[in-house]
Order: C-alpha cells, then structure tokens, then sequence
C-alpha cells in the first residue's frame, strides 16, 4: 500500500479517549489472562486428567513464549505498521483462545496457552505505540496512566473472573471469555487508529531473533524451575547456560549492527537506562507481594478464588489515585522525584507487609495493598513514559520491547529469588518431625500440601503449624523485597538524572521524513496520526504493568489452588 510522509494533523482527534479506551480493553484481556487460566487448573486437570508436567506447562508454555517474542515483535511494529501488529496479535489471541475453549488434550492446551504468550508479546509492546498517533505531547502521559491502570488491574480481576466464571460455568469459559473480547478490540482497533510505521526500519534479523528467542526463552525457563529443581539441578544449569551464550552471541551481533533487533546504544541515554532500571527494578519487588499473597489469602486466611480476587482491590485504589496523580507531580517534581517517591511507598507497603502475623487477618493486608498499589503506580507509570520519551521515533518499537524485555526479566528473576526464599523459611518453620517419613515430605512441600495432609489426617495442629510457617516465610520474603525497594529508591536519587530528557524528542521534530517515520493513508480513520518524533513519546510506557506484574504472579496466584503447584 502506498505511503505518504506524516503529516501534522489539523488538531487532536475528537475520538482519541474513545480510541484509548478500545486499546485499553484490548491490552487488559492479555494481562487478565495471565492470572485467569490459573484458577481453572484444578478443574481442567482433572476433566483432562493432565499430569502435574503437563499442568506446569500449560502455565509455562505462555510465560516463556512471551518473553521470547518480545524482542522481535517491537520491530515487527516499528517495520510492518504498529496497528497491524496489534489487531494481528489479537486476532491470534482469540484463535488460540478457541482453540483452549475446545481442547480435548492437555497437549492441545498447552499448544493453546504457547500460542497466547506469542499473541501476548505482539500486542503488549505495541498497545501504546498507538498512542502518540492519537495524542498531543501534552496528553500523552496521561494517556499512558491511563492505560497503565487498566492494564495493572489485570492481576486482581483475573482471579475474580476466573472465579465467577467457574461458579457460574464450565472451566472452558475461561478461554471463551476472551473472544468476544478481543473481537471487539480488533473492530475498534481498525476503525478508531491511525497506522503508524517506520519503513526505514531494518528488516527482521532472522539469526538475531532466533538467539533473542531462544536465549529468552532458555531464561525464563530455568528461573521458573529454581525454585522447584534448585540452583544446582542439572536442567537449571544447562538452561541458564545455554541462555548465557544465545544472548552473549545476540550482543556480539548487535554491536555488529548498524540498526539491531537488541539496541543496547539506547542505554546509553542516562534517563532511558535509568527509568529501565527503576522499571525492572520495580517489577522485581513486586513480586514479593504478588509470590505470597494469594496463597495468604487461600490457605491461611480459607478464602477462595474469587474472594481472592475482591482482597487483592485494594491495590486497585491506590494505583488510579496514582494514575491521577502522576502527571501532576511530574510537572511539579519532575520524574526522578515522583519515580524515588514511588519506590519509597513500595518499600513503606512491603515492609509495613513483612510485621503480619498468623492472627492479624485481613485489615492489616489491606492497608498495606493500597500503599502497594500507590506506590507501584507512581514509580512505574513515570519510569516508563520517562523511558519512552527520550527515545527516537523511528526506534519506538524497538525500545519498547528492550524496556519490556528487561521488566519480564526483573520479574522472572524475582520469581526465582522470592520462590526460593519462601520454600527455604517455610520448610525451616514447620515442625514435622512428629509425622510419618511420607506425610512430612509432601507437608514441607507446601502449605496447600500440608492442609491436605492435615485433612486427610484429621491433624489440626498440623494445619495451624504449616499457616504459621507460611506467614513466617511470607513476612521474610516481603522484608526482602521491602530492602530492595528501598535500596532502589535510594540508587534512583542518587543517579538518575535530575531533569527529564527530552533530546530524542526534540532531535527529531522537524526529522520525521529522514526517520523514516510515515503514515498508511489508506490506514488512517481520523487526523490524528502523527509520527513526529515527539509522537512516540509514550508508546509502551505502561503495557508491562500488565505483563510483568501479571504474567509470572499471576501464575503463582492461581497455582495456589493446586497442591502440584508447591511454592512455584
């Protein structure tokens, strides 16, 4: 299709909220979606009679396809149109999505779940690289709160669907949801959004994205097993080797490159390299909440998927009196100020999280989740639209995916940190030494295992005995994280730069032609598509909230509910 150089548009688009909101409904069923399946594995296992490897994969399969993808997909966008990739990667959703729905096989689920983690890492990175086609500069960062919200409600509403849904219907539901979801996503998506591109861009480096993917996805496969297998298991080792070298050759490649797949020379803009930090730095931490609270909520505290689901809300108000407050207090503070602030909640929250005891119930939980979801807000919602903002237009999707890409990685090394360190303080905490060989080897396997044994007993001081070690090992793995908060609200103050880099933005305003940055005006539904370079000044700014916070938690949300799950 023939293309002509942007144009600057005649004024902002009288549809662009409308427009966001299409966006925002498309990005928040990927992001629900990686908590909602979860709730279901209990019943699909049993109807499918999968094994408890073929229940691992079914949630792995989407985790370890996502991060893979990530690297390659920003360029897909940059390359071949960022509204194709998204409208293609929902259209992919959906049909993986019917294909779960109708699933006979554990294999077919798993092939179902692989195929959404690949549809995941299309739209994720590119839901806000729509953004500045639609916005003004002036809006663009409260656009990207916006959005940043709908997709961190993920975590909380995939339980709480997923519950309702299981109540009311059949564990396939979970799959079917998503259709008409979707669906309407693409409609609006196609004839609310502009399309942006940059023709310019390279093509898709085949040997670099295949080292990408597969150094990618070789890490994140042996992070999840450490807290099963241990640092020193053999598959663990071998993995996280090979993914050492994949991505050791990427580097080399790249350097090699003039405009590569993996644009480490993004980093070398203090304000991107330190919003990145502080973004994956954020993702880290949160993890130590997201590791232990579902399992709280269930085991200790009886409630079940849903009611886990409405606990977890108020996380919620603090992360939309975040999103509110974001743009205001950088204007006022600048970034570095607002993003120190952010990490400083988080540690007040985890470290507030860490002094729960086994009687404290629910108040005390709450509390802390509406400094959690402040603070998460303000630090990630600023760190991101920091980072993008100082990128070149033309490298947009590419430093998107290198932003989320290193979020998914800060998560999945949390996973392994928190996993770790939960299973270590729990099983140190339960005394077993009074039960049969059997019984303490599955009970110091999990709470979830322990309270089947108690069941199965009629042992109540077993049961009492294995929700005071979780919550011992629930409060060490929320101070560790509260440390770690801490230390990187500090590390933020101290180097990232004070005032907010806007040179990539103000390089290129008057370079859009030589960017290569041009519009499909066969494409374009409205006058809002812009591609100047202030234009992707927020493209991707908030879609990890979602991902990283969603993916590997939610997993842990739900696998909860499953005694195969342990503390993975």
């Amino acid at each position: 299709m023939p293309t002509i150089p942007a144009q600057a548009p005649s004024g902002p688009d009288p549809r662009r909220w409308l427009a966001l909101v299409a966006v925002a409904l498309s990005a928040l069923v990927i992001s629900f979606d990686m908590t909602i399946l979860n709730v279901a594995l209990p019943t699909l296992a049993s109807q499918l009679q999968a094994t408890t490897g073929q229940q691992q994969w079914i949630v792995d399969s989407y985790t370890v396809l996502f991060a893979a993808a990530m690297l390659p997909a920003g360029l897909i966008g940059d390359r071949f149109g960022r509204r194709r990739t998204l409208t293609a990667g929902l259209a992919l959703f959906a049909l993986a999505s019917a294909v779960g729905m109708l699933a006979d096989s554990p294999g077919t689920v798993v092939a179902a779940r692989g195929a959404m983690g690949l549809a995941g890492a299309l739209v994720m990175p590119m839901s806000l690289a729509v953004i500045p086609g639609l916005f003004p500069a002036a809006e663009q960062r409260r656009a990207t709160a916006v959005l940043s919200t709908a997709l961190a409600a993920g975590a909380p509403l995939g339980p709480l669907i997923g519950g309702f849904l299981l109540q009311h219907l059949w564990w396939g539901s979970v799959f079917a949801i998503n259709i008409p979801l979707t669906a309407v996503g693409i409609v609006a998506c196609v004839l609310l959004l502009p399309e942006t591109r940059t023709p310019a861009a390279p093509g898709l480096d085949l040997l670099g994205a295949a080292l990408g993917a597969g150094g990618l996805a070789a890490l994140t496969f042996g992070i999840i097993e450490i807290p099963e297998r241990g640092w020193a298991d053999p598959l663990v080792l071998g993995t996280l080797g090979g993914s050492l070298a994949a991505l050791t050759a990427l580097v080399l490649r790249s350097r090699r490159q003039q405009d590569p797949m993996l644009d480490l020379a993004l980093l070398a803009a203090p304000a991107f390299r330190w919003s990145a930090a502080a973004a994956t730095l954020v993702s880290l931490v949160l993890f130590g909440a997201f590791f232990v609270l579902p399992l709280y909520f269930q085991s200790v505290l009886g409630a079940d998927a849903f009611g886990t689901g409405l606990r977890m809300m108020p996380m919620m108000l603090g992360l939309m009196v975040a999103a509110k407050l974001s743009d205001r207090l950088v204007a006022r503070a600048g970034p570095r100020a607002v993003i120190t602030l952010g990490l400083a909640l988080l540690a007040a929250a985890l470290l507030l999280g860490s002094r729960t005891g086994t009687s404290d119930g629910y108040a005390l939980a709450a509390v802390w989740l509406v400094l959690l979801g402040l603070g998460m807000g303000l630090a990630l919602i600023t760190a991101q639209a920091t980072a993008m903002l100082t990128l070149p237009p033309a490298r947009a999707g590419v430093g998107s995916g290198l932003l989320q890409t290193l979020r998914q990685v800060g998560g999945a090394i949390g996973v392994a940190v928190f996993g770790s360190l939960l299973a270590g303080s729990y099983r140190s905490a339960l005394e077993t030494s009074v039960l049969p060989a059997d019984a303490a080897h599955q009970a110091e396997q999990s709470v979830v295992a322990a309270d089947a044994v108690a069941a199965a007993t009629g042992d109540r001081a077993l049961a009492t005995a294995a929700h005071t070690a979780y919550v011992h090992g629930m409060t060490v793995v929320l101070l560790a994280a509260g440390v770690i908060a801490a230390l990187s609200a500090v590390l933020v103050a101290l180097r990232m730069p004070a005032a907010e880099a806007r040179a990539g933005v103000e390089a290129g305003a008057g370079a859009a032609d030589t960017a290569g940055a041009e519009t499909d005006p066969g494409a374009e539904t409205g006058p809002g598509a812009e591609t100047g370079a202030g234009a992707e000044a927020g493209a991707g700014a908030a879609d990890a909230v979602g991902a990283g916070a969603g993916g590997d938690a939610g997993r842990l949300s739900g696998n909860a509910a499953a005694p195969a799950a342990d503390h993975r």
